[in-house]
């Protein structure tokens, strides 16, 4: 007697995002990594990014050994629902905007040290030119 397999729209499976509550999406397949997020060797951060997303080039780049999907079969939910619309564009837009900002704010923090090392050259050159 054939199992079912519980169809999963990439929208739903993107909803779970948080800490209490991860699904990543894989090849197709859909993953509560919820109880793993702790025994990640990457960090939760890492598994928390894939979500909305199917992660497969991610996790195909790093080089998951045997082990590791063999594990996955312990977290599967189900499989993604072909025929469900994939996430919203709204999602995506803010996912896009979100990222924009971290880019931005990391190349605001890199003035401020090189202002503070600036200010104390010249402030230096000035005390010493007074001796």
């Amino acid at each position: 007697m054939p199992t079912l397999t519980k169809l999963v729209s990439m929208q739903e499976a993107s909803e779970h995002n948080s800490k209490d509550d991860c699904w990543v999406v894989i090849d197709g397949k859909v993953y509560d990594v919820t109880s793993y997020l702790d025994e990640h060797p990457g960090g939760d951060d890492v598994l928390l990014t894939a979500t909305g997303k199917d992660a497969k080039e991610e996790f195909e780049d790093v080089g998951h050994s045997q082990d590791a999907r063999d594990m996955l079969k312990n977290y599967f939910v189900g499989e993604i629902d072909p025929s469900a619309a994939t996430i919203p564009e709204t999602k995506q837009e803010e996912r896009a905007n979100t990222i924009q900002k971290i880019k931005d704010l990391t190349r605001q923090y890199w003035a401020v040290p090189v202002a503070v090392v600036g200010i104390s050259v010249v402030l230096s050159f000035i005390y010493l030119r007074r001796k």
